[in-house]
């Protein structure tokens, strides 16, 4: 039979000078008493501590080794305990990647609605997107060149964690030879040991063709496989040929198509010993993947000529690889050097170090680098930055993509040309920044870096197909940056056929609850992308508070610290409209309070005193506000009967008031 009440016997945790108390379950009681009467300490560290104990005493010893050990409270017994749950007034810890939309898993619900109610359009003209046929896939393959020789690829696995041992063996039994592994194709025979706590991607190369108009019912029939393996998706990798590949990056500040490989000075010197003309050395060509066409029987814009995968919930999610803006990691902004603290002497050309963190003086090397740079645009490197063209000063900090430059490097027999391409000096000194394993070297660049908005995102912090997927007008983040209270109102005017209204029937119910039960705390002004750092302690509270509501949890011990702090009446009796509701439910609320609308919806009070430290720990009075306001001993008695009260001062204190001139003068409000 479950107990009727919380019985605590002998508590002496901190102040408490040997409390007993017999709480009744099912019930809203209000702790109250003056600041360090012992309140806190009988609710937190007492009622709390033991609930967590107990808990964890109930987990396997296994389990229990990788949590620790909590302390036992100072108190002789407590029976009828229930599971126990604190929401304190404090500042949330949550990381900058936790918003309000995930702590009270609105955003969840929301990344399931748009992934299977939301419609897709294209990326690049914003046109709604519809399925292809398989014919329309075939003919855009058969569109490339004769002659090029492609991998028709059927995806399996798409950023997932395992090791796949399984999945390899049941391809190798249905004749499969080679699947690509992260990018490498490989034999299934050998295929490497995977990872398990990394996330993969896996096609099973279904056929390798060369594109030709014979090759076309073989072709549909590697197609068919294909769609089958990715579930309606498949990937075909055009191969560029043996002594056709680009070469690979080289160097600090260019790619270049001969020798511009990072050199000592003897290796310098050797090439400039070179005779003009002189062939140099290449790397062995290597067979190079040229890129990817992914083809989709589900979504693609005819008018663009792009195929997109279905929407899954994870497309949606910033803490996803699948759905994330890769430039920003799903942070939203970028932590980058800044152009207007990198240079802090425009007067400076940027051959007298304009750019400060470069440091150093520019050695002949470097220099016949920016000179190829300074020659292909045409300005002069000896010119102040502050007179350089807009196009000068871009092509130093940012490159110039993937443009040609011929690079001249002068000796005493002649002049040596190569060719090559510049990633410009703020590329360079983020690899210097990432390199760096000294605090000190890291925290020195760091000076001329600064947090901005991700530039491709624009703060969205997902990838552009998730953005492309709408509902209704908005797609999730512009949903997401509507205040609570207007969310709300859009989805309860969202309009759906009769198919999508049964298919999102009992998620659009759970992200109405959760988004009523935010607007009861007060929380109505918020937005869901709200950044958890950026909430007060309050704030914070009121959303694990609406969060819980929102669990339907029954027969649980909820504390709860001072929640009306910062609240306007108005808001404050919405508050309590919840905690009355969590009571309702079936569940035991604790408040530690010192409000008196609190103590009048309270079923019970109990008042904690005389005094504050050693002159408290006491209880002075228990019962309802009637009886409490009877108690002489009660100090919460006596401005509840009206014999004490807080007046408002008759003179304010001097407000301190700064002059035009600078004075600072003192001026009585």
């Amino acid at each position: 039979m479950e107990p009727k009440s919380i019985t605590i016997k002998g508590a002496r945790e901190h102040n408490l000078q040997d409390v007993t108390l017999k709480l009744p379950r099912g019930r809203l009681i209000c702790f109250t008493g003056i600041s360090g009467s012992g309140k806190s300490s009988f609710a937190f560290d007492t009622l709390f501590a033991e609930g967590q104990r107990r808990y964890l005493e109930s987990l396997s010893s296994y389990a229990r080794q990788f949590l620790g050990q909590l302390v036992k409270p100072d108190v002789d017994q407590i029976t009828g305990l229930s599971p126990a749950i604190a929401i304190q007034q404090k500042s949330s810890g949550w990381n900058p990647r936790s918003t309000v939309g995930t702590i009270t898993q609105i955003h969840d619900y929301l990344r399931v609605l748009f992934a299977r109610v939301g419609r897709q359009h294209c990326t690049s003209c914003g046109q709604p997107i519809s399925a292809q046929t398989r014919e329309q896939i075939i003919a855009r393959i058969l569109e490339l060149s004769a002659g090029t020789k492609v991998l028709i690829l059927g995806p399996v696995v798409r950023g997932q964690k395992g090791e796949y041992h399984d999945l390899f063996e049941d391809m190798i039994r249905q004749g499969y030879a080679r699947a690509r592994v992260d990018g490498e194709v490989v034999a299934l025979s050998g295929a490497p040991r995977l990872e398990r706590n990394v996330r993969h991607n896996i096609e099973i190369v279904v056929d390798r063709l060369t594109i030709s108009p014979a090759v076309r019912s073989r072709l549909a029939e590697a197609v068919e496989n294909a769609l089958k393996l990715g579930d309606g998706t498949l990937v075909v990798q055009v191969v560029v040929p043996d002594g056709a590949a680009a070469s690979s990056p080289r160097g600090d500040m260019g790619r270049s198509d001969g020798a511009t490989e990072r050199r000592s000075d003897g290796g310098r010197k050797r090439a400039a010993s070179r005779t003009r003309g002189a062939p140099l050395p290449r790397e062995p060509r290597r067979r190079t993947q040229a890129g990817d066409l992914l083809l989709s029987s589900h979504y693609a814009c005819a008018r663009c000529d792009l195929s997109f995968e279905p929407p899954s919930p994870q497309l949606f999610s910033f803490n996803s690889p699948t759905g994330m803006c890769l430039t920003c990691d799903g942070l939203g902004t970028t932590f980058d050097f800044d152009p207007d603290l990198l240079i802090p002497d425009p007067r400076k050309s940027f051959l007298q170090l304009a750019i400060a963190p470069m440091r150093t003086r520019i050695g002949r090397w470097r220099r016949h680098i920016y000179r190829g740079v300074a020659n292909h645009v045409g300005f002069d490197l000896k010119t102040p930055w502050h007179k350089l063209p807009a196009r000068a000063k871009n092509a130093l900090l940012n490159g110039l993509g993937d443009t040609h430059i011929t690079f001249e490097w002068r000796w005493g027999g002649g002049v040596w040309r190569h060719g090559g391409t510049f990633r410009g000096v703020i590329a360079e000194l983020r690899e210097k920044h990432r390199k760096a394993k000294s605090n000190f070297v890291r925290a020195y660049y760091e000076k001329y870096m600064r947090k901005t908005q991700c530039p491709d995102c624009r703060g969205a912090r997902l990838n552009p197909q998730a953005l492309a997927v709408r509902l209704d007008r908005l797609n999730i983040n512009e949903l997401s940056a509507l205040s609570i209270a207007e969310a709300g109102r859009f989805l309860e005017r969202l309009k759906l056929g009769p198919t999508e209204q049964r298919i999102a029937e009992e998620v659009l119910k759970e992200i109405r609850g959760r988004l009523g039960f935010l607007c009861d705390v007060g929380l109505e002004y918020l937005t869901l992308d709200r950044s958890a750092p950026t909430l007060a302690g309050g704030e914070s509270q009121r959303i694990r508070l609406a969060s819980q509501i929102g669990a339907g949890l029954v027969g649980v011990l909820y504390i709860l610290d001072e929640p009306s702090i910062g609240l306007h009446a108005r808001d404050n009796k919405r508050l309590l409209d919840s905690l009355c509701r969590l009571r309702d439910m079936g569940n035991t609320v604790i408040v530690v309070e010192h409000d008196e609308q609190t103590m009048r919806r309270a079923d019970e009070i109990v008042d904690f005193g005389p005094g504050p430290g050693v002159r408290g720990g006491k209880i002075v009075a228990r019962g309802e506000i009637d009886k409490i306001a009877r108690t002489k001993r009660s100090i919460t008695g006596k401005y509840l009967r009206g014999d004490e009260e807080i007046e408002v001062p008759k003179q304010r204190r001097p407000v301190m008031k700064r002059s035009s001139t600078g004075r600072t003068t003192r001026r009585e409000k």
